[in-house]
C-alpha cells in the first residue's frame, strides 16, 4: 500500500530543482552569505508581491512577530504591560511574541465556522490598556473585515497580522501582510512558500518602524559595532533568500492547486461524521495552507486513516492557554477554542498531490 504523505517536501522542492540548485551554487560561489544581494532582491520582490512599501527578511516567523512588538516598544508606541488581543486558538508563537516583550495577551474566542478570531467579540475585550489586535490568518484564510478596521480607528489600535500561514491570500484585492500596520511571515519548510530551513520576514507600512525592525534584527546596530538598541540576531541568510526568491514566482499557481484540492474534498467528502471547512465566497480569501476537518471521533479516524496509508496531523492538540509554558493561564476557559482543539484533524494538502491521491483520501474517509 502506497503511503499518501501529509506533505511531500522533497517532491514540492524538486519541481524547481534546476533553478534552486543554480541559485544555491551561485550564492555559494559568491562568497557573500549574509545581508547581501539575494536578501535585497527577495525583499524587493516580496514587497512588490504583497504590495507593501517595506519588507525585512528575518530568521524565522516567531522573530518576525517579536521584532514588530519590540520595535513598537522602542519607538514608545507600546509600553510594557499593554494589552494585545489575540485569538485563543492560535499556534503558541503568536503568544510568545507578545509575552517575550512583556505585553499582556487577552484571549478572544474564534468563530467555529472558520476558526479565525470572532471579530464581533473583540470590542467587549477592549480596555484602556488595549493597544493592539493580533489577527492570525489561520490555516490560510484571511481574517479581516471593515468592522475590524473601524474598531482599530475608533480605539486607536495597531493591527498586527500573523501571516505565517496565508501568503498569497487576499481580501478585497489586498494581500495578507499588507492589511494591517505590520505583519510577520514564516517561511518554515512546510509553509506554502517554504525555505530549506528556517526563514521569515516582516512587512509594514511605516518606514520608521521598518528601519527600527531592521536595526533591532541586526543586534540593534545601524553601523557596525555601534549599538543603538538591545537587539536580536535575526537575519535571513543569503541561501534561504535565494531559494525563496525562486519559489515566490510559483506561489500563485501553487495556491490555485491547493484551492482545487480543497474544492474536491469539500464537494466529495460526504461522511456525516465529518465537519468540513467552508469555501469562502471569494476563493482568493483562502490559500488552504491546511485543510482542517473536525470530528468527535478524531483518534479513531486518525488511526483508521493511517492504517489505510494516509498521514494526517493535528493543528493543534493543546491551545496556548492550556500549555504548561503558560500555567498562569491554565485556569481560563474558552469552550469554543477547547472544542476545536479536541476535534480538528488536518488532511493531506499540497500542490503536488495527485488526483488519484485526493480521490483515495475522499473514498477512505467516506467509508469511515
Amino acid at each position: 500500500m502506497k503511503t499518501i504523505k501529509f506533505l511531500d517536501l522533497q517532491k514540492i522542492n524538486l519541481q524547481y530543482q534546476e533553478e534552486i540548485e543554480t541559485k544555491l551554487l551561485e550564492t555559494f560561489r559568491s562568497g557573500w552569505y549574509l545581508l547581501g544581494d539575494q536578501v535585497k532582491t527577495f525583499e524587493n520582490n516580496l514587497a512588490q508581491y504583497i504590495g507593501s512599501p517595506n519588507t525585512i527578511g528575518v530568521a524565522n516567523g516567531l522573530d518576525a512577530l517579536r521584532l514588530i512588538f519590540k520595535a513598537y516598544l522602542e519607538l514608545g508606541q507600546l509600553k510594557v504591560g499593554d494589552e494585545v488581543i489575540v485569538p485563543a486558538n492560535t499556534y503558541i508563537a503568536s503568544l510568545l511574541a507578545i509575552t517575550d516583550n512583556r505585553l499582556k495577551p487577552v484571549f478572544a474566542e474564534p468563530t467555529v465556522e472558520n476558526y479565525n478570531i470572532d471579530i464581533s467579540k473583540i470590542e467587549a475585550l477592549i480596555t484602556p490598556k488595549t493597544k493592539a489586535i493580533m489577527v492570525v490568518h489561520l490555516y490560510g484564510q484571511v481574517c479581516w473585515s471593515k468592522e475590524l478596521e473601524n474598531l482599530a480607528k475608533k480605539y486607536d489600535l495597531k493591527i498586527i497580522e500573523d501571516n505565517a500561514q496565508a501568503i498569497g491570500a487576499a481580501w478585497n484585492g489586498i494581500k495578507t501582510g499588507n492589511l494591517g500596520d505590520a505583519a510577520g511571515f514564516s517561511f518554515y519548510p512546510g509553509k506554502n512558500l517554504g525555505a530549506l530551513g528556517d526563514a521569515g520576514a516582516v512587512a509594514c507600512k511605516d518606514p520608521l518602524l521598518a528601519k527600527t525592525i531592521r536595526t533591532l534584527a541586526n543586534y540593534g546596530s545601524e553601523e557596525k559595532y555601534i549599538n543603538k538598541y538591545q537587539g536580536l540576531n535575526s537575519r535571513l541568510d543569503e541561501l534561504q533568500a535565494g531559494v525563496l526568491d525562486v519559489k515566490l514566482k510559483y506561489i500563485d499557481a501553487d495556491n490555485d492547486k491547493r484551492r482545487m484540492i480543497a474544492e474536491k474534498y469539500i464537494s466529495e467528502i460526504t461522511n456525516p461524521k465529518i465537519i468540513l471547512p467552508q469555501l469562502p465566497v471569494d476563493s482568493k480569501e483562502h490559500v488552504w495552507h491546511l485543510f482542517v476537518i473536525r470530528t468527535a471521533k478524531r483518534e479513531l479516524l486518525q488511526k483508521y486513516l493511517l492504517e489505510n496509508g494516509i498521514q494526517t496531523l493535528i493543528h493543534y492538540p493543546i491551545p496556548p492557554h492550556k500549555q504548561k509554558a503558560y500555567k498562569y493561564y491554565n485556569h481560563l476557559s474558552f469552550p469554543i477554542t477547547e472544542k476545536i482543539h479536541e476535534e480538528v484533524l488536518s488532511l493531506p494538502m499540497s500542490p503536488v498531490m495527485e488526483g488519484g491521491e485526493v480521490a483515495t483520501v475522499v473514498q477512505v474517509i467516506n467509508q469511515f
